[in-house]
């Protein structure tokens, strides 16, 4: 048992786009990730989209839709939804996925994720 500091966590790396992990959690990993411009989109068909926005503001479009989600904001995206999240400008957010889940919902295309 051990406090994890996000924001030193966040400080280790400078790459966008890249979730690192931070813990795990009953089979999940909790990662903090940072990314300005859009992601592309993307679906997971067998896993909700947990996003908590750490520092900074995004869009997370999806069917049309487009919703704002700022810093200390939950957002949920139900499994199977296609989803896309942009931020303007850099924007930190925590993660939570089942281990193995790729972040893009595409093994080939999904990133790396490094414990840190």
């Amino acid at each position: 048992m051990k406090t994890i500091n996000l924001a030193e966590k966040l400080g280790q790396f400078s790459s966008q786009s890249d979730p690192h992990v931070v813990a795990n959690y009953n089979g999940n990993n909790v990662m903090v990730i940072k990314f300005q411009g859009e992601f592309p989109f993307h679906v997971h068909p067998d896993t909700d989209g947990f996003f908590t926005v750490l520092k900074g503001e995004t869009e997370m479009d999806f069917e049309g839709q487009s919703h704002t989600v700022k810093t200390g904001e939950l957002f949920i995206v139900p499994k199977g939804i296609t989803h896309r999240p942009r931020a303007k400008n850099e924007c930190k957010v925590l993660l939570i996925k089942p281990k193995g889940e790729p972040n893009t919902g595409n093994p080939e295309t999904a990133a790396h994720k490094p414990h840190i």
